[in-house]
């Protein structure tokens, strides 16, 4: 995994880092290996992953099938032009 650090801003690319990291679901991999899990933990576990998938999946369907209203999209912040960023100084 690579980050790429610009203007030497450190917290930037943690921030990025953190977010690849979360969407590759490390965190959740070394956090489940921290201690160990019993056998009927990790059962319930897979089980709850599996009701959760499985609902998700459903209510993914109702939406495409119009039983349910689609959500309503995230309004995101516009990013500013690359033509208005200074030029990296050398």
């Amino acid at each position: 995994m690579q980050v790429l650090v610009r203007d030497n801003n450190i917290d930037q690319a943690l921030r990025v880092l953190k977010k690849k990291m979360q969407r590759e679901g490390i965190l959740r991999e070394l956090k489940a290996h921290r201690a160990y899990e019993k056998p009927s933990e990790k059962r319930k576990r897979q089980q709850a992953d599996a009701i959760r998938r499985s609902r998700k999946l459903a209510r993914k369907k109702a939406q495409r099938d119009g039983l349910l209203p689609m959500p309503k999209p995230k309004e995101r912040p516009a990013r500013p032009a690359l033509a208005a960023r200074p030029a990296p100084a050398e």
